[in-house]
């Protein structure tokens, strides 16, 4: 879906969608079914580039959840923010930071707007079977994807539940339910909701160039892979279901690796073989997370923002000759391209904003150009966005659910694992352990959306071990304009995690104040 469509259409969505956080869930600013059944092909439309909103949302696509990741033993904030330490901690309570706070009323709008499309579909009798499906597939798509963008992180088997389920069947008058005893009812609910989008939609070659950015039958099935999953790690018998969504895509044909991992992150190949879903973004606006990386300020060429920096234990975590190390963190000494300076990174300019003396390259490559502002970066660097669209699944991520999910069954999992491997030039294994698996993801996806290394040590039971020791980085040595040594330093204290209450983070206090029924995590 082009940016341009979406700029074109929001005017005339948000008269259909206003949105309005004055109750819990509310439902009647959202737009009625009564409204809704009337629209023509294109107002359906419309309403559809209408549930891609939160994209562009800084919660949702900059630091928001990012915030949450950066607890992670991958990553400290490269700048001084107060609520950023206390996550890192484990000290935040409810109140949040602005960001976080904003991303449960945001994806909870998205399942009312899609609640509404999917309520008013039945009666929509001036739509072409064709834009009706579309319209189905992409609400139950977004609903699914909503609240899989929630539960992990709020949700549990037991002492809290799942998260709200709300659905176009929920009366109005009652849309303020409780929560589910457990969040496996949410991964049965988004499950079910990717099944029927995925019936509904075409295979992405089959979507208008024009419209690219809707969803389509693979993502639908990654999304249901990512939820099954998620819900393995209470109910086991859900890697078979891992097993059952991954083979649906990989089976398809439709998505391949390409040869060169660094050649992903190129805006050309936005749309390439490896894309299964992303963040349609632009210069115009987008994910803001390239924005908020590299260096604090941008050494005066561009306002890039410091926030999240690689640790020497990501570093570690690559093996000799593993081309993805390169492309993911640029070492004191490394060459960068930055608005057409070169900068040698920690040497000229010496002074960097990051404690742990590193930074990561993986959404700089559209930074590069002398005339890159205005053209491929956002010329409001306050909204740091580029035209390299930032993703969410990629055809590699596939390949390791699917290998997890046979390891983890005790089989072999090695002929998805190594292909992901040997792209990245590193030998295949034979017997990969859970260990090589823990290993790729963490290399493989550092940094980006949906792949969360947090989520992964929580769900692995690896957390509290890993949490509990400090994180390292370089302090950089010069003489002249020279490294003359690399010392390593401890940049962050070891944390306490406590398994019973860490392992979800705390509803936004303001959402459990408009509800009867919403009830806090046990601890916060």
């Amino acid at each position: 879906m082009k940016k341009i469509i979406y700029t074109v259409v929001f005017a005339t969505a948000v008269l259909i969608f206003a949105p309005s956080c004055n109750k819990f869930l509310e439902l009647e600013p959202y737009g009625q079914p009564s409204k809704l059944s009337n629209m023509s092909d294109a107002q359906a439309m419309q309403a559809v580039y209408a549930l891609f909103y939160w994209q562009y949302n800084e919660g949702t696509m900059g630091r928001g959840f990012m915030w949450y990741e950066n607890v992670s033993d991958n990553l400290i904030t490269g700048r001084t923010q107060a609520e950023a330490q206390n996550f890192k901690n484990f000290t935040q309570d409810a109140n949040g930071s602005r960001d976080v706070r904003d991303n449960w009323p945001k994806m909870y709008e998205t399942i009312n707007y899609s609640n509404n499309l999917l309520r008013a579909m039945p009666d929509a009798k001036n739509l072409s079977e064709k834009v009706k499906n579309k319209v189905l597939g992409n609400a139950y798509f977004m609903r699914g994807f909503s609240y899989l963008w929630l539960a992990p992180w709020y949700g549990d088997n037991g002492p809290n539940g799942g998260i709200p389920i709300v659905t176009e069947n929920t009366p109005i008058d009652s849309i303020d339910v409780p929560r589910p005893a457990s969040v496996l009812d949410n991964y049965k609910s988004i499950i079910a909701d990717m099944d029927k989008a995925a019936d509904l939609l075409p295979y992405f070659n089959e979507i208008p160039e024009g419209e690219r950015g809707l969803m389509h039958k693979t993502a639908a099935w990654s999304i249901a892979a990512r939820a099954s999953l998620y819900a393995a790690q209470y109910d086991p018998s859900y890697y078979a279901k891992v097993v059952e969504y991954t083979d649906k895509v990989i089976n398809s044909g439709k998505h391949a690796l390409l040869a060169n991992y660094d050649d992903v992150f190129k805006i050309e190949n936005n749309w390439s073989s490896e894309y299964v879903l992303s963040v349609t973004s632009n210069e115009k606006d987008g994910a803001k997370l390239p924005g908020v990386l590299f260096q604090n300020g941008g050494f005066g060429y561009y306002n890039t923002w410091g926030y999240f920096q690689p640790t020497l234990e990501l570093l570690k975590a690559f093996k000799p000759g593993d081309k993805r190390r390169k492309t993911t963190i640029i070492l004191p000494g490394d060459t960068v391209q930055f608005i057409g300076k070169q900068i040698i990174w920690a040497v000229n300019p010496s002074s960097v904003s990051t404690l742990s003396g590193m930074t990561f390259g993986k959404y700089l490559k559209p930074f590069a150009a002398a005339d890159c502002v205005g053209k491929t970066v956002n010329p409001n660097s306050d909204n740091g966005t580029t035209d390299l669209s930032i993703p969410i699944v990629r055809y590699s991520d596939l390949l390791l659910m699917k290998a997890e999910a046979l390891i983890w069954q005790g089989k072999n999992g090695d002929a998805p694992l190594n292909l992901v491997r040997v792209r990245a030039g590193l030998a295949p294994l034979t017997n990969a352990t859970k260990d090589d698996l823990k290993n790729e993801r963490r290399c493989e996806f550092a940094l980006e959306f949906g792949v969360f290394r947090h989520l992964d040590l929580v769900r692995w039971g690896d957390a509290q071990a890993a949490y509990a020791q400090p994180l390292h980085g370089y302090k950089v040595n010069l003489s002249g304009s020279s490294i003359s040594s690399l010392e390593e330093i401890v940049v962050w204290p070891a944390r306490t995690f406590n398994p019973t209450k860490n392992h979800v983070f705390p509803i936004p206090a303001r959402e459990v104040a408009k509800s009867k029924n919403l009830k806090q995590n046990a601890g916060y």
